[in-house]
């Protein structure tokens, strides 16, 4: 299939790739068909969740694992149901990034994960019960941190190994 995009022009996607948010994402109720489109660059922690039903429309998103580990929640067992999830193994777990003029400003939007059941392709925004989480969550210096390149480590000899 092929689909007409702002960011991307026009690109060619596998039919069964497509994602369908149960019940939209919120703002967008009536869009419901989804595709993940990667960044080429492996080093960038951003993918876009890009509208099929509408081309003008790309979120960019990020998994919350690689900058903030610590980052946990229960999925309502509401969501558990209507995605058919059986195992936590099928699941992949993005935030939405708003990425403004200032890119130190960057945030994710900690307080409504997207969670897609890998499986059966069925995805959903849930809305967190955690004050913890926030809807603006900077994460310039998370990411910074996370995907700074690693010293070289220099063999160093002690005296007593001389």
């Amino acid at each position: 299939m092929i689909l007409e995009t702002r960011n991307f022009g026009e690109i060619m996607i596998e039919e069964d790739k497509i994602l369908t948010f149960i019940e939209g994402i919120p703002g967008f109720d009536d869009l419901t068909k989804y595709i993940i489109i990667h960044s080429p660059d492996e080093s960038m922690p951003f993918q876009w969740l890009q509208s099929i039903e509408e081309g003008e429309l790309a979120f960019v998103i990020i998994n919350p694992f690689t900058f903030k580990t610590d980052y946990d929640f229960k999925i309502p067992e509401h969501t558990v149901k209507k995605l058919d999830i059986k195992s936590p193994k099928d699941i992949n777990v993005f935030n939405i990034v708003n990425i403004p003029e200032d890119i130190n400003k960057m945030t994710a939007n900690l307080q409504a994960p997207i969670i897609i059941n890998r499986k059966n392709n069925r995805a959903k925004q849930v809305i967190l019960d955690n004050p913890e989480y926030r809807s603006k969550h900077y994460i310039i210096d998370e990411i910074k941190t996370a995907f700074q390149p690693k010293d070289n480590k220099k063999e160093t000899v002690t005296e007593e190994a001389r």
